[in-house]
């Protein structure tokens, strides 16, 4: 199909939810993808951070296939080995002790929220099921990860929200006491708020919240959807912070494509969760988990110290070209935020960027690049290239 015949079937049949680039991409290699008309671009964008091993990863691929050949869903009332395997590495090596899948990073995030309740209501009754959340954080868009969302630009529309949060300044320990009360249970938090801004919290400050945290016996929740899986350089963001969450979050990359996440729980929350208090219908499914295995054997710590190296290059490259539309970087890893100067908006400049054929994203008011992990030496010059020849 054309470009113009997929579009007139995506207007007539599909709701207007999106905001599309105009832009039909039909197949990828590494981290560069063609469209239908077979133009190339360089993406930095992953599909907001999910291709986490690019496009045609082949040991990816056969993992993908084998698994749809054999069984492709049975459900959560019977044992399957994929969700184990899985379910072992994650724990293993995040150093926690049990994990729930879900389907979403907002799923994931709704099960944190409801683990961390019912561990309150376990232990201390009613009346202490409120968590407090951070300004200018995003969680998700159902209704409860949306009220938990500290950005009033989502707080339209769909009315009545959910009890149960309140919202504190990032970076300040005041204000998360000003804040906190006898019905507080938890703390949620992005370690870098992606669609914020790619702002990553001050180290300081994240200590002395799980510090507060293990005082009050309220439980520390991190959301690592769009961090996690490593993004950030480290398998989760949490690891490079030295803290121990009680609950952890993850979704976008953990199956390099295919709709996967969960909560993972410390010791401490091991058995809040019991027979009939949770669940969903394809959490654990056989084909994600098989890819998800996949890509947790690929990120070895080799394949992290790698992420790193390209994060830094890339920051470097970008803030040594002194493009006037830009300013300075920040981020962890492969998690990239660029500041927008002057007069053109963040999405302008994406749109004029994704024309010369490099594929980046917006997040606040700047660009935000997450790229594919795999990406080549290559790929990111060519990529560096087209933002400079572009923007400046």
């Amino acid at each position: 199909m054309t470009f113009e015949e997929i579009r007139a079937l995506d207007e007539q049949y599909v709701m207007p939810a999106y905001s599309r680039f105009p832009v039909a991409v039909d197949h990828g290699k590494g981290a560069t993808v063609w469209d239908v008309a077979g133009k190339e671009y360089i993406d930095f964008t992953a599909g907001i951070g999910v291709c986490s091993l690019g496009y045609d990863y082949q040991p990816w691929v056969d993992a993908v296939s084998s698994q749809a050949a054999k069984l492709a869903h049975i459900s959560n009332l019977y044992y399957a080995e994929p969700y184990a395997k899985v379910a072992q590495k994650l724990c293993t090596r995040a150093g926690m002790s049990n994990v729930m899948f879900a389907n979403s990073g907002a799923e994931g995030n709704e099960a944190m929220i409801k683990l961390a309740r019912k561990y309150s209501y376990d232990k201390y009754g009613k009346g202490r099921g409120t968590i407090l959340t951070l300004h200018n954080s995003f969680h998700g868009r159902t209704l409860a990860t949306l009220t938990a969302t500290g950005q009033d630009k989502f707080h339209d529309y769909f009315f009545p929200f959910p009890e149960g949060f309140r919202y504190a300044d990032a970076n300040d320990l005041d204000s998360v006491e000003a804040v906190a009360g006898h019905d507080v249970c938890a703390v949620m938090f992005e370690l870098i708020q992606g669609e914020g801004g790619v702002l990553p919290l001050d180290r300081a400050f994240v200590s002395a919240v799980a510090d507060l945290c293990e005082k009050r016996d309220w439980l520390l929740l991190i959301d690592e959807v769009q961090t996690g899986v490593g993004r950030t350089g480290s398998l989760f963001a949490f690891q490079q912070y030295g803290i121990t969450p009680d609950a952890v979050s993850f979704a976008k990359g953990i199956a390099g494509g295919l709709p996967f996440g969960g909560v993972m729980a410390s010791e401490k929350c091991r058995n809040v969760f019991t027979a009939g208090t949770h669940g969903t219908t394809f959490g654990g499914n056989p084909v994600g988990a098989a890819a998800a295995c996949c890509v947790l054997d690929t990120i070895d710590q080799d394949f992290l110290d790698k992420v790193k190296e390209k994060g830094d290059y890339l920051r470097t490259q970008i803030e040594a070209m002194n493009i006037p539309c830009l300013g300075k970087t920040r981020g962890m890893g492969l998690m990239i935020g660029i500041e927008v100067k002057g007069d053109r908006t963040n999405r302008e400049l994406a749109a004029a960027l994704a024309e010369h054929g490099l594929l980046c994203l917006t997040a606040g008011p700047g660009l935000r690049l997450l790229p594919p992990l795999v990406i080549s030496q290559e790929e990111m010059d060519k990529g560096l290239a087209i933002l400079k020849n572009t923007l400046s």
